[in-house]
């Protein structure tokens, strides 16, 4: 039974160090990617993170994070806001702009009166528009 116990807390401690090597790879990767979006720094300061992050990972990524993390939360933000601007673009693109009854009718009156359609479609259109 001694054993059995053993086990269960040597593959609970297992399980804790591998979600912490996971997490730290996590954080490591972030940072490697947030240097090289980050296109107000330049090539050498990019290199010497770089060198800090692959050489010394754990407190390069501690560093950075303290030394870049406002910056980090600002890009980050700063790509939200276009990726939605982007977004509220297409979808606007995509559904087309809303048009009142009235703007409806005069564009239906205009396509009548350049003989386009006929009464019948006109009279058609009028009362889709105002239904």
């Amino acid at each position: 039974m001694d054993s059995m116990t053993n086990d269960f807390w040597d593959v609970l401690l297992w399980s804790f160090w591998f979600f912490i090597w996971i997490a730290a790879l996590m954080v490591w990767f972030r940072c490697l990617f947030d240097l090289f979006g980050d296109h107000t720094l330049s090539g050498w300061g990019k290199a010497g993170w770089a060198l800090l992050l692959i050489f010394v990972p754990w407190l390069g990524a501690l560093i950075y994070l303290i030394a870049r993390g406002r910056s980090m939360t600002e890009r980050q933000i700063s790509r939200a806001k276009e990726m939605q601007a982007a977004q509220d673009q297409y979808i606007q693109q995509v559904a087309g702009t809303q048009t009142s009854p009235a703007d409806q009718i005069a564009n239906a009156k205009a396509l009548l009166d350049s003989g386009t359609i006929d009464q019948r479609e006109f009279d058609t259109l009028k009362a889709k528009a105002l239904a």
